[in-house]
């Protein structure tokens, strides 16, 4: 579990194409120190496992599902990341609940800069929409944010002078890829009203069905009684 708070903005040292797979070697020395192999590392915002550690810097391999769903796919030798190690049990919740499973990607279609911040406006795919509101939460490339605005294919976003400087989304210009991770409160809430409203008409169903039973059972009884 992440929380969208970057720590350091890392590099990717070396891709190696594996076919229906990557491997990826990245240097980050705030993010791997104290790591193993095993440990998780989101890159992006996609929570990837540490393969190999080697004096700052770091290996994982990336399946085909994610290449496909993030946009990993695009990153090549010296392309910037942000990196973020999981939040510790009992640690501060930062930003928001984030855990690394990117739901697709948008596009950075303008950048309107002011004088102490920036709005950006990114495109949102279509099945992703009703989960973005105005003033919730949506994690792009690993950062945490609030929306400033939500349109029917778009989104905002206002970064300040910090996110800037030390995350991708201050070099990121105009047609590049970004990953997007909704809020998952939003998902499992979806899920559930939907799941519970077919539960809750099962169980009324049942409900008259027993009661219809035991009116019968109530009137046999009577019957056979006299």
């Amino acid at each position: 579990m992440f929380t969208g708070i970057v720590e350091e903005l890392g590099e990717v040292t070396a891709v190696e194409n594996l076919g229906d797979s990557s491997r990826f070697r990245l240097r980050g020395a705030v993010v791997t120190d104290g790591a193993k192999h095993g440990d998780s590392i989101a890159v992006n915002g996609v929570c990837l496992t540490v393969v190999d550690l080697d004096q700052g810097e770091f290996t994982a391999d990336v399946m085909a599902e994610t290449l496909n769903r993030s946009s990993l796919g695009a990153l090549e030798t010296g392309s910037r990341v942000n990196l973020e190690r999981p939040m510790a049990l009992g640690g501060r919740l930062g930003g928001h609940i984030v855990q690394g499973h990117v739901d697709g990607t948008g596009t950075i279609v303008g950048r309107k800069p002011s004088e102490h911040w920036e709005i950006v406006t990114i495109s949102l795919p279509a099945a992703l929409t009703r989960y973005v509101v105005e003033k919730g939460s949506i994690t792009v490339d690993g950062v945490s944010l609030t929306v400033v605005d939500a349109g029917p294919d778009h989104f905002t976003i206002s970064l300040i002078p910090t996110t800037l400087a030390l995350t991708t989304l201050g070099i990121k210009g105009p047609g590049d890829p970004v990953n997007l991770e909704v809020d998952v409160i939003a998902k499992y809430v979806e899920r559930l009203l939907g799941d519970g409203s077919a539960a809750a008409t099962g169980i009324a169903a049942a409900a008259g069905n027993a009661a219809a039973g035991n009116a019968a059972g109530t009137e046999q009884t009577q019957e056979t009684g006299r």
